[in-house]
């Protein structure tokens, strides 16, 4: 019997779900447990400009993915300007590499699409170089830093274009 036989395949279920969802709020408090000792010489400052929170008014749509009943993935779309900004997306580490990722950025593109939106934005820091790769791999493109984010010039900042 080899390694493979004993893997058992759990199907993604995406949903959307309040902002403040017990899940969506258990996995952006596992989020910010793994990404914030990245930033604790930063947090001061982050605290202060207040640049990277969210008010839950502006949240547009916010989705957790799952895999079987447990919850995996989350991701929120909220507005910034006349933009949908993709917010919070993490995959729980012990589902990474299983297409968590690819489900969280269809969902968030998606809502931009149906409103007819041209383009997702989205901001992430300097220390977290795996989201930059998975967000240059999905066809996102960089961008000069957009507000609020002028007061955290270590920001990523990335767009994808919908060509038709």
């Amino acid at each position: 019997m080899n390694v493979e036989d004993d893997l058992v395949t759990v199907a993604l279920r995406t949903e959307e779900v309040p902002w403040d969802h017990a899940d969506a709020e258990a996995l952006r408090a596992a989020m910010a447990a793994e990404v914030g000792p990245r930033y604790a010489d930063r947090a001061a400052d982050m605290a202060r400009t207040q640049a990277n929170a969210v008010d839950p008014d502006t949240v547009h749509r916010t989705i957790v993915v799952y895999a079987g009943e447990t919850p995996v993935g989350h991701a929120a779309v909220r507005w910034n300007a006349g933009d949908l900004e993709l917010k919070r997306m993490f995959v729980h580490p012990d589902h990474r590499g299983t297409g968590v990722s690819t489900a969280l950025l269809t969902a968030s593109e998606d809502a931009a699409r149906e409103l007819g939106l041209p383009r997702l934005i989205l901001q992430t820091g300097d220390r977290q170089p795996d989201a930059v790769r998975l967000y240059e791999k999905s066809g996102y493109t960089r961008i000069p830093i957009f507000p609020p984010y002028e007061a955290m010039p270590f920001s990523n900042t990335f767009e994808k274009v919908f060509t038709g």
